[in-house]
């Protein structure tokens, strides 16, 4: 398993136009994703934009991606820049 924690910066927080260009990222890869909210331990399937929305991260909100299966390298790396690129962290 791979993960990463980063700290939501952007103002409106993880909504809808991000939410459905990183789920899109996700489901290219074969590995089980997920996406945790450190504050209080809700999680959603990365490959879902309904179940990223339905968590409604906000800015400042400390999230965790996990990565676990053959390609989790790979889409850990991916997600990791889609975050970025979209400017939530």
């Amino acid at each position: 398993m791979k993960t990463f924690t980063v700290k939501v910066n952007n103002p409106a927080g993880l909504h809808a136009r991000p939410a459905t260009f990183i789920a899109a990222e996700a489901s290219k890869f074969k590995s089980d994703l997920q996406l945790v909210i450190d504050k209080n331990g809700k999680f959603a399937n990365l490959k879902s934009v309904m179940n990223i929305i339905a968590l409604t991260i906000n800015k400042n909100d400390t999230i965790t991606v996990k990565a676990n299966g053959d390609d989790e390298d790979k889409a850990i790396q991916a997600l990791h820049e889609a975050f970025k690129v979209n400017e939530i962290i």
